[in-house]
């Protein structure tokens, strides 16, 4: 990254519509995960509108075919197709690369999980770590040859400001000697959404795919705080990084998505963080902005990467 940080005329108060306001997609495909709601359906819903066709990743087919139909009709000339994609299922991520046919222009890495309580998968991998980044690592580096094809594909994971709070747990990935804390797991689980980031842009450089990393903002009336009536301490127990920001709406917190996934503000960026529709300065304790030193780090990013390989492959042998 370079010392001069990029910054656009949009804010914490711009929505998705306005960042993409005279931007033409016609032609584009783009893929938007966990879509049939929240600040993915208004990612696909603002990309559709610009032109683009977009496929929804959904592990609720029904609602996400719900979702595809509200949406095209007030689109403009773009479509929107729901597909099966449960991210914390890799046989249902292998099934959705294998069926996925030409170039794809955008990838948006949005669906996830917060604070849930301890739940494994068959693989017996933390459920957070799971969907959050190995679901998206499998779907991003299996659709590697549709993103090169696309000869300038773009590539935006919805990370979160609670990447903050902790590095990846190398030594216990999976919280099996260390006691499971629902936010520790959720803070690396989002620190891992960046350091792919870091690492991907390296690796996709000479494909022409950038890949850059974002914090929506606290967004009101999504899915994602699900959890936090199941656990016994929230986020401002566990976040040393308490000071309040104002709160978004849907429409504000899928800005800066809509920005990384399409806009031609930040064309040939990658391998940053952005918040409020610009790139993130280093975090400073005792405020929720920010980029975390850890979250940057090459070596951390290309051990994460070595390792994700290495469960992937064994989750395939012993399927």
């Amino acid at each position: 990254m370079t010392d001069r940080l990029i910054t656009t005329p949009f804010g914490a108060r711009t929505t998705a519509a306005e960042v993409l306001a005279g931007v033409d997609l016609t032609g584009r495909r783009a893929i938007v995960t966990g879509a049939a709601s929240g600040i993915g359906r208004e990612t696909a819903r603002v990309l559709a509108a610009a032109g683009a066709e977009v496929t929804i990743g959904v592990r609720d087919l029904t609602a996400g075919a719900r979702a595809a139909q509200d949406i095209t009709p007030a689109s403009g000339p773009g479509t929107v197709h729901a597909t099966m994609l449960d991210l914390a299922d890799q046989s249902s991520v292998r099934a959705f690369v294998d069926t996925w046919r030409g170039p794809l222009h955008i990838l948006v890495l949005n669906a996830g999980v917060m604070a849930s309580p301890l739940r494994r998968t068959k693989e017996g991998w933390e459920t957070q770590f799971a969907t959050n980044h190995l679901g998206h690592f499998a779907l991003a580096t299996g659709l590697h040859g549709a993103l090169a094809a696309a000869r300038g594909a773009r590539v935006a994971v919805v990370s979160s400001v609670g990447h903050v709070n902790g590095d990846v747990l190398f030594d216990d990935i999976n919280f099996e000697r260390h006691p499971y804390d629902p936010w520790a797991a959720y803070s690396q689980s989002k620190t891992a959404n960046v350091l792919f980031a870091v690492e991907a842009s390296r690796r996709w450089a000479s494909d022409l795919i950038t890949v850059n990393a974002l914090n929506p903002g606290r967004i009101t009336s999504t899915r994602l705080g699900r959890h936090i009536g199941d656990i016994a301490h929230g986020p401002a127990s566990s976040d040393p990084t308490s000071t309040d920001v104002s709160w978004k709406n849907i429409e504000q917190g899928a800005a800066t998505s809509v920005l990384l996934a399409a806009s031609p503000l930040i064309e040939g960026a990658t391998g940053r963080y952005f918040e409020d529709c610009d790139e993130a300065g280093p975090h400073r304790p005792g405020v929720r902005r920010g980029v975390a030193a850890h979250a940057l780090d090459t070596q951390h990013a290309a051990r994460l990467w070595r390792i994700s390989c290495d469960m992937l492959a064994a989750a395939v042998t012993t399927a």
